[in-house]
């Protein structure tokens, strides 16, 4: 139970990674809020959950959306401990085809989305003397991947934000960290083609895709005070595909 009484946001958790963390999160004694745009998504969510935690509609692309959210959490479940930007989506195109509305879909949600969550959150933290500040980059984002310049690009200005950060609310008991997953087992890489994730798998040291419950383990981590003096980090938890 290392997050017991801890009040934690995971944005994104109606499924995959976000749904995995608030899993774990709940099962380490945490009170866990879920934001995400799918209201049908999260009230599945919900019931999976037992119910165990507050769901809420939030645009993390809007600075009022997300400040009256934030401040509906603390009311209902107490001072927010734990901030989880994992919030994402994909909009692929080889460079030469990338559209502007492709390119600017995933910056804003990608990247301003973890600057808007990150941004208010900080605020109530750095205030109270503490508080953990966790976002979820991609092995993309440290060393790219065809097709992908918009999603690279966010996922490493979220490695450069949380590096920033950390350095910037350290001194108010503020740790900031970011996991980087490698391939995994979710709804959208079950949409790549059985030939490219077999030779996924074979690039892997470990022979196989990430869980999503691997990655909870590692926000897991992170979050709780046996991390106390890990702050700036990039995690990568990836099987070993980027040795």
């Amino acid at each position: 139970m290392r997050l017991d009484n801890k009040t934690a946001i995971v944005t994104g958790g109606a499924r995959g990674i976000g749904f995995a963390i608030a899993r774990r999160f709940l099962q380490e004694g945490a009170r866990v809020a879920l934001w995400d745009v799918n209201q049908e998504a999260l009230e599945k969510a919900a019931e999976a959950l037992d119910a165990r935690v507050v769901v809420r509609v939030v645009n993390v692309t809007s600075s009022v959306a997300v400040k009256e959210a934030m401040d509906a959490v603390e009311a209902g479940l107490g001072p927010l401990d734990i901030m989880v930007c994992n919030a994402g989506i994909t909009r692929d195109a080889m460079l030469h085809k990338m559209t502007d509305e492709q390119w600017d879909a995933v910056l804003e949600v990608n990247l301003k989305g973890v600057f808007v969550c990150g941004r208010e959150a900080a605020s109530r933290m750095r205030e109270r003397g503490g508080g953990v500040i966790l976002s979820t980059s991609s092995v993309v984002g440290l060393y790219g991947n065809v097709g992908q310049s918009n999603y690279a690009a966010s996922k490493a200005g979220v490695i450069a934000m949380t590096q920033t950060w950390a350095k910037e609310l350290g001194g108010k008991g503020v740790r900031v960290n970011a996991v980087a997953p490698g391939y995994i087992n979710t709804e959208m890489t079950r949409t790549v083609p059985e030939k490219i994730l077999a030779g996924l798998r074979e690039k892997t040291p470990l022979k196989r895709l990430g869980e999503p419950e691997d990655i909870a383990a590692a926000f897991a981590f992170l979050a709780s005070d046996d991390a106390r003096y890990v702050t700036g980090h990039v995690l990568s938890v990836d099987g070993g595909l980027a040795i």
